[in-house]
């Protein structure tokens, strides 16, 4: 077996909102279980963690409830002060409660019939489960009464209290594109970046990228541009945090200028390490930076974007 992790039981009545609290655990990055026999846990907890997952620190998240094989709740306790006394893992137990008259309302809206009330009222089946599953409520360190939340409250409590360091980050990714060739896909942010004076028209800068100190310094020398991009940062900054506490778990910033090799690397580039700076992991990527700088593709010059700015 391995060494002691996080584990979390999810139980409570059904109805509850179990699935929700599930499902919101996977995004933020646990590995998750649902309706698994106890019995076999040390199974799971010697089997290999999928592909791509952290081996020290994912914590584990089990759903347990009235339709689980072998279901016992004086069992299931019992079980749970055996691992945690001889492995050693830190196991937590989630109890989802909610007011009977609640559930039935919500047995009623889905047409959904009660587990352990297929033939009789559901109200039959709550009063039978809640029987059931009193030694575990009673065991329960956490409780969550969801007979007021609705699924995005009941998420978002679960979301602040069960992210942990390093769970419930989004992906996060920083591109540059040209215009010329279409917006990236699934970009959530768009940033257009042709209002800066473009290099392409500076014959010694052209060959270069935004990679480039001279293109770059050409660029940031643009009047608009620290006030811009300085803005656009500070957003970014404000938007980001909310994204994460509202579970998105991509998110995508593009910024574009005309063919994708100058302006718009440069920008990506900067805010990237802005981001970095702040504590962010952004993968940063230039979608068009190898495509071949082509006149008809950039449009014509503007005379005045170059004054004052001859590259020797």
């Amino acid at each position: 077996m391995r060494d002691p992790k996080d584990i979390l039981l999810v139980t409570g009545m059904s109805g509850a909102g179990k699935s929700t609290v599930l499902r919101t655990l996977e995004d933020l990055g646990w590995e998750v279980v649902d309706n698994f026999p106890l019995l076999l846990l040390d199974r799971l907890l010697g089997a290999p963690l999928p592909e791509g997952a952290d081996q020290s620190t994912q914590p584990l998240a089990l759903g347990i409830g009235a339709r689980t094989r072998d279901f016992d709740p004086e069992r299931i306790v019992q079980r749970i002060k055996q691992l945690q006394d001889v492995y050693g893992h830190d196991i937590g137990t989630l109890f989802l409660d909610c007011a009977g008259s609640e559930l039935e309302r919500r047995y009623s809206e889905t047409r959904r019939r009660h587990p352990l009330a297929l033939d009789r009222p559901a109200a039959d089946g709550i009063a039978r489960e809640r029987e059931l599953l009193a030694p575990l409520r009673k065991w329960a360190n956490r409780l969550i009464d969801t007979t007021t939340l609705t699924a995005n409250e009941l998420a978002q409590q679960v979301r602040t209290t069960f992210s942990g360091e390093g769970l419930g980050e989004p992906t996060l990714s920083v591109t540059s594109f040209g215009f010329a060739r279409g917006l990236p896909r699934n970009a959530d942010l768009v940033f257009d970046m042709r209002f800066l004076r473009n290099p392409h028209w500076v014959p010694q800068l052209r060959p270069g990228t935004g990679l480039d100190a001279d293109v770059a310094a050409y660029v940031a020398a643009d009047p608009a541009y620290e006030s811009a991009v300085g803005q656009i940062e500070s957003l970014l900054l404000l938007l980001l945090p909310r994204y994460r506490a509202e579970g998105k778990s991509y998110v995508t910033v593009a910024f574009g200028c005309t063919g994708g090799r100058h302006r718009s690397v440069h920008v990506t580039e900067r805010v990237g390490a802005r981001l970095r700076a702040e504590g962010f992991s952004p993968t940063v990527s230039h979608r068009d930076l190898d495509a071949a700088p082509q006149d008809s593709l950039e449009g014509a010059p503007d005379e005045t974007q170059n004054n004052g700015a001859r590259v020797a």
